[in-house]
């Protein structure tokens, strides 16, 4: 899960612009944060070439493509057969990201849905996959806290509250 880059603190403050301003140029970000134009293109590039920007279809809703619902499947898999399932879940387009995890459970998918009858369908489409054991499925109810960088991309670029580990790192 650890792309193996690492950001300073200007590209902290680059991300964050980006943040609150996706749309925004490399010209408008340039000027925003008293940078060149050539600086914010040429870290802009690092951080998608290392890894460090992921992709962009997590700003996506699925409720706006016409999948509301969100639950989250627990997955005993045969260990011999892990890429296979992997394959597998890959090709089932509602399994939105899978997570290995070490512990009792060995995989975790977050998937949409239409409805409570397409949730009952991809749930048992996973768990016929080839490889799967068993699967425990658990519907998100609501979203407490959404997926969020800022605080941390704040703390490397040295803006804010300092708790936790310094710089990030």
């Amino acid at each position: 899960m650890n792309s193996g880059a690492t950001v300073d603190a200007t590209d902290a403050r680059i991300l964050l612009a980006l943040a609150h301003e996706p749309r925004a140029t490399i010209l408008a970000l340039a000027q925003r944060l008293g940078l060149s134009r050539n600086t914010v293109q040429a870290r802009l590039t690092k951080l998608e070439t290392n890894g460090a920007l992921g992709s962009r279809e997590r700003g996506v809703a699925p409720g706006a493509l016409g999948y509301p619902l969100t639950a989250f499947v627990t997955m005993h898999v045969d260990q011999h057969r892990l890429s296979e399932v992997a394959e597998t879940l890959a090709a089932i387009p509602e399994v939105v990201e899978v997570f290995g995890l070490s512990g009792q459970t060995d995989l975790l998918a977050r998937v949409v849905a239409a409805d409570a009858e397409d949730l009952y369908r991809i749930a048992g489409q996973i768990l016929a996959s080839p490889g799967v054991e068993r699967t425990t499925t658990a519907l998100a109810m609501r979203e407490l806290v959404p997926h969020r960088l800022t605080p941390l991309l704040e703390r490397v670029a040295g803006i804010g509250r300092r708790s936790g580990r310094p710089n990030g790192r």
